[in-house]
């Protein structure tokens, strides 16, 4: 993708929604979920940041804003305001060896190599759910777009402090499915923009570190 890139209305509303519902900010979320829907994003791909948003930050907090988006639409609703339901995943995810071998795929293509290390060999079995379970069954729903998950997965590990290391792989991640530098600079400003300059200081200057090692 040329660097000039911008992100589409859609996609700016991405990160803000995912980093509120990460740090449990329900009134900042509430003001992302309508900002994004009213930039059309439908039900269903605010129900799958949402969904997603447990792989990284926990259940209470998928809980938690997935309560909120139920009561945003109640809002919107009540308003006279009808959102787009969107879809379901197409395709049906796989199960045992199956789903297994599609993780490790979808985790060596998204990384652009094979994920190992000291940490994997020390502890076997959380490499097993990452390959089975957030590149098996959660990137294999093709209801939302691996660019629209990394864009949500950037905006969860930027609001959430201590966890650079992580942010650091996922902006690598991110260039990898084919965003651009300056559409994550624009992911950066949108958090700073809504209300989350920390965050935004933290995705920009992961974004940074990784362009320098390039």
């Amino acid at each position: 993708m040329a660097e000039t890139q911008t992100l589409s209305a859609k996609q700016r509303a991405i990160a803000p929604i995912a980093a509120f519902a990460a740090t449990g900010e329900m009134a900042h979320l509430d003001g992302a979920l309508n900002r994004g829907l009213d930039a059309g994003l439908s039900v269903s791909d605010a129900r799958e940041i949402l969904v997603q948003l447990y792989a990284y930050a926990g259940f209470p907090r998928s809980l938690n804003a997935l309560g909120q988006l139920m009561k945003t639409l109640d809002a919107r609703r009540a308003r006279g305001i009808d959102d787009l339901p969107g879809r379901d995943p197409a395709q049906e995810i796989p199960t045992g060896d199956a789903l297994l071998a599609a993780g490790t795929a979808n985790q060596t293509k998204l990384a652009g190599g094979p994920v190992k290390g000291p940490l994997f060999d020390f502890a076997p079995a959380i490499g097993q759910y990452l390959k089975t379970h957030l590149f098996g069954d959660i990137f294999e729903r093709d209801n939302l777009d691996w660019a629209s998950r990394e864009l949500a997965t950037v905006g969860i590990l930027a609001a959430l402090a201590g966890v650079e290391s992580q942010l650091q792989a996922h902006i690598r991640i991110s260039l990898n499915v084919g965003l651009s530098a300056s559409q994550l600079r624009e992911l950066a400003q949108d958090l700073t923009d809504a209300g989350d300059p920390a965050a935004g200081s933290r995705a920009l200057a992961a974004l940074d570190r990784q362009l320098a090692a390039n």
